[in-house]
């Protein structure tokens, strides 16, 4: 997969979850590597939820995984705890950060 694809396939499975209701502020960047390698960012703030094709100085953290991972993480065929702990995964800056932002993701998968 290109770049293009990996970012506009996880843009439509990100935005396609309702996150009306959730509060406060999330700012994680997305680093690709491998095939389609590039960076983007998926930020939470108040109840919206924004995914722009460029790196996000002001973040909470760095998730740096494969497109193929990535797009099974957004699709909940791949648990990010999992990911992380198989080697996957890997995070830079504030685990706490990122694991609000997995029990996040998980909270609205479940709402589908």
């Amino acid at each position: 997969m290109t770049y293009e694809e990996i970012f506009t396939k996880s843009k439509e499975l990100i935005l396609a979850n309702d996150v009306d209701g959730l509060e406060g502020h999330i700012a994680v960047q997305i680093n690709i590597i491998g095939e389609g390698e590039g960076a983007f960012y998926i930020e939470l703030k108040d109840g919206k939820v924004y995914v722009e094709p460029y790196e996000y100085y002001d973040r909470d953290c760095i998730f740096i995984v494969s497109g193929k991972n990535f797009i099974k993480m957004c699709e909940g065929k791949l648990d990010a705890v999992l990911a992380f702990t198989t080697g996957r995964l890997k995070v830079e800056g504030s685990i706490e950060k990122a694991l609000e932002f997995n029990k996040i993701v998980k909270s609205v998968q479940k709402k589908k």
